[in-house]
Formats: C-alpha cells, structure tokens, sequence
C-alpha cells in the first residue's frame, strides 16, 4: 500500500501540473480550455523531437519544450479565444473542443498515429527504502513537478504579474480601470499554464516511455476532473485534486479494479459534486443576479 501511494503521489504531481492551466484559466476568463490536454500532448512531442533529432540534454529540452507551448498557448489564446470573450460560454467552449481536434488530428496527419518511444536519456536507477521501491525517473518527475509548483505559486503571490492576474480574476472591469492590461495578463496566464502542461507532456513520455497524438485526451479530462475536485479556479486545489487523483488511479490497481480506473475517478467527482459542489478548498460564492 505504501509503494501504491508513492505511485500515486508520481502521477498525480503530473496530473497536478495539468490541472494548475485549467484552473488558471478558468479563474481569469471562466473558460474551460479543453484543448489544454492536447497542449500536454504537444509538449511531448516537442521533447520527443528535441531529444531524439536535435540530441539535446533532457533539462534543456523540457525548457525549450515548455516555452515552445507556451507561445502556443498564447497563440491559440490570440487566435481562437480572444475573439470570442465577449459571447456566449457556449460558444467558447465548442471553440475549444474544435481546437482540441485540431490539434490532435493535425499531429496524425503530420506524424501519423503510431505510437512511439520516448528516449530514454535519463538512467534509470532503482532505490529501495524497506517496503518502497522507486527510480530515480520517478524521483526526477516529482522533484520537476514539484520545483514548477512552488515556482507557479511564488510568480502568483510574488510578482506584480501575479498580483494582476488575480486582480483580473476578481474583476477584470476594475482591473482594466486601475491601468492593469487585461489583455495581456490573460496571454500571461495561457502562457504560464500551457508551459507546465508541456513540461507535464514530457514528464509522462519519459515516464511511459510512449507518445501518441490522442495522448492528451484522457489525461486532460481526468485533469480537469482533478481541478474540479480542489476547486476549480484555486491553484492550491488544483494541485491537491491531482494528487488524488493519481492516488485514486493507482490504489484501483491494487484491488483489481485497473479496467474500472476511469470511472471511479469520474464516481469520485460525482460524490464530491454532490456533497461539496465548490470542491474541497472552494467556497460557495452567491452570484449577484
């Protein structure tokens, strides 16, 4: 139970990263980017190229890879949202689902949708402490996931940018009011949440040793289902709901249920929805009508 939980800590820091973009998001403009998996199956293959065509060090491929979908991120911020901020959510949202699409059947049409291996420029090394056993590919991936979240938080908390995007997230009129550019605090924001999602890209693929361009769809669902859970629009509870998350998905591994993993993260959202709707760090905020 002990080694599950390890486990499970390793793949939620992922899940973590990837839901820190949702929540992001959702707490400045209230859109749900449901392109933002398929962001973190870019990242992947940015690495993927980087590493294995341009033999690039892994540090500086997963820095490149990152800034790469950030300025993908902005550019889809620019090209696909911008336009739209001012309508319906409904509208946003189909808007993001087609960029979604996009992006996935884009990189079938240019890559195809074989499934292929990540290089594998880490050694692995297997460390056994009494009862837990981990690699030091594990311990990389914690150790990343966890560096960027401290380094998310201190950039919120810290800086002038930070302390503008959560201005817009209150009230983005007052903030437009008080000289804060609107604009680019939400391009900000996109480019700070699709970077940890390609840093989360790579992590994965060298974690699996896989890569394919539908990599990003189940992934991004159980991310945003993890966002929900925290409380979406709460960076500190995105992180938690990854967390659980991933230790949900690896403890139904441990009682034979690894065919029913899915849906008893999905049951798990339902039962939160039900007995705590904000999730667990939200608040239940009256909306003025």
């Amino acid at each position: 139970m002990l080694q599950q939980l390890v486990n499970g800590l390793i793949l939620g820091s992922v899940y973590a990263l990837l839901a820190l973009g949702y929540t992001m998001v959702y707490g400045i403009i209230k859109l749900i980017n449901f392109a933002h998996g398929d962001i973190y199956m870019m990242g992947a293959f940015m690495g993927y190229y980087l590493i294995g065509s341009l033999h690039m060090n892994f540090y500086l491929a997963l820095i490149v890879s990152m800034v790469g979908t950030a300025a993908l991120g902005v550019l889809i911020e620019f090209l696909a949202y911008r336009p739209l901020r001012h309508s319906t959510r409904i509208a946003a949202l189909i808007t993001a689902i087609g960029v979604s699409f996009f992006l996935e059947y884009s990189m079938v049409a240019v890559v195809s949708a074989n499934v292929k291996a990540f290089p594998q420029v880490l050694p692995s090394v297997r460390f056994v402490l009494g009862p837990v056993s981990v690699t030091s590919i594990q311990l990389t991936i914690l150790a990343v996931a966890l560096i960027l979240m401290v380094l998310l938080q201190l950039i919120v908390q810290k800086t002038k940018m930070g302390k503008a995007m959560r201005a817009v997230s209150v009230d983005s009129d007052a903030a437009q009011l008080m000289g804060i550019n609107v604009n680019q605090t939400i391009s900000f924001t996109f480019a700070l949440g699709s970077a940890l999602a390609g840093a989360a890209g790579v992590l994965i693929a060298l974690y699996y040793n896989s890569l394919d361009p539908l990599m990003g769809m189940t992934p991004g669902l159980k991310s945003f289902v993890a966002a929900v859970i925290g409380g979406i629009g709460i960076i500190p509870g995105a992180a938690l709901g990854g967390f659980v998350i991933g230790i949900l998905e690896t403890f139904a591994t441990v009682i034979n249920l690894s065919e029913y993993r899915d849906a008893i993260v999905y049951g798990i959202l339902i039962l939160i929805l039900l007995i705590r709707p904000a999730g667990i760090l939200g608040k239940n905020v009256k909306e003025k009508v």
